[in-house]
């Protein structure tokens, strides 16, 4: 067998029998899988449907069309663009749509929960657009109010909205009332929350928004991939040369057919079900975990933020490490008013949108919190704690069933 399969397997096996609890993963379906793994990937299909630059695309152009309108139904957009390879890439065509001579875009102050793509250093954004900031409050709330006033003091062409590690819900509405105020676009990043808003769960950010971008993987259960939308006829023309040709060639078709079974998974009533269960699982766990004295955030979505540096004396990076020897998956992070580096970080990140996919309930949720904090302390041995991540896993769905 090549090396390939084999680690296929490794890694299935590590999935079926680990906890799952970095916030921006989940479990694709098996309906899902099979389009990714489809002789759709043969096809190249440079352009959009009916203005393709290659012959041939008969088929591939009702598979994209199918996709862009499930997407609209799904989040009660006009407009949608299926073809970005990731969020990142999301990102940079809505940018390069809004403002393709650069410009000034206000984001939350990267260390309280931003994304990369929000103007880091280190990304693309903060080199072709000037990022100001905005902060959490004390509580590590979202403060609308100051949000204005810093608005009114930068001027920004946009703001954004959406995050990657805030535990709380976004008022996109007051957000929209901010933009409105100062005059500027409003760019809602959903990729965390995708899942919470087609579940009904969640504000949907698309009648404030100018543009809404998002992933279609994390709580949406869909293969790894980009997505953008938009009520403007004049923003998606924008958007779409921004896609192709301004940054990719040719769309990943076999992935955009998968998009597209995610969509209409995601239209199902389960799929409700499913996003009110995230909510409660995560609640459940971070109220545990509270009540056995950790520091931890409050939450309104599926994830919440657990202070290990205080709580257990270990960085974030320690925390996980430590609860890996477990087969519990989880992912440093920084939490508001962090110290450390982003590679130590004081905090974790804890999501629950993979495990409930697999059947984790109420009762699960809260053993893995005791799970969690009797590890982190040194209360429970190694073995006996993988023995309990075992149990708990032993009767949920395997990978290969969801």
């Amino acid at each position: 067998m090549d090396r390939i399969f084999e680690l296929i397997e490794l890694e299935a096996k590590r999935q079926n029998e680990g906890i799952e609890l970095i916030a921006s993963e989940n479990y694709a379906s098996k309906m899902v899988r099979s389009v990714c793994g489809s002789i759709l990937t043969n096809k190249y299909a440079e352009g959009y449907p009916d203005k393709r630059y290659y012959g041939g695309c008969e088929y591939i152009d009702e598979v994209e069309k199918i996709a862009i309108e499930r997407a609209c139904k799904l989040f009660g957009a006009k407009y949608a663009n299926v073809q970005p390879h990731s969020g990142s890439q999301a990102n940079a065509a809505a940018y390069r749509a809004l403002l393709p001579n650069g410009g000034k875009i206000l984001s939350l102050v990267l260390n309280d929960g931003g994304h990369l793509t929000h103007g880091s250093s280190v990304s693309f954004s903060s080199k072709f657009y000037d990022f100001v900031h905005y902060p959490l409050n004390e509580q590590g709330k979202l403060d609308y109010d100051e949000i204005l006033k810093i608005a009114k003091v930068e001027m920004p062409d946009a703001i954004l909205a959406g995050y990657s590690a805030y535990p709380y819900s976004i008022d996109f509405g007051k957000f929209r009332k901010i933009c409105d105020e100062v005059g500027c676009a409003l760019i809602v990043d959903m990729a965390h929350i995708a899942g919470l808003v087609a579940g009904g769960v969640h504000q949907n950010p698309v009648p404030y928004a100018d543009i809404v971008t998002s992933t279609t993987h994390k709580t949406l259960r869909g293969p790894r991939g980009g997505l953008i939308l938009t009520n403007s006829e004049k923003l998606i023309k924008k958007i779409n040369s921004a896609v192709f040709p301004f940054y990719q060639g040719g769309p990943l078709e076999h992935i955009i057919g998968a998009k597209a079974i995610c969509f209409k998974e995601a239209l199902d009533d389960n799929f409700k079900d499913y996003a009110q269960e995230v909510i409660n699982n995560t609640h459940t766990c971070m109220s545990k975990l509270k009540e056995l004295g950790a520091f931890v955030s409050e939450t309104d979505n599926h994830l919440f933020l657990l202070n290990t540096l205080d709580t257990y004396g270990l960085t974030g990076l320690a925390a996980q490490n430590k609860l890996e020897e477990i087969n519990i998956t989880t992912n440093k992070n920084m939490i508001p008013g962090d110290m450390l580096s982003p590679k130590e970080t004081s905090g974790l990140r804890i999501g629950f949108a993979a495990v409930t996919t697999r059947g984790c309930n109420l009762d699960d949720a809260c053993q893995i919190a005791c799970l969690i904090h009797e590890y982190l302390k040194g209360d429970i041995e190694k073995d006996n704690a993988k023995e309990e991540v075992l149990k708990i896993t032993n009767n949920w769905k395997t990978i290969e069933e969801i």
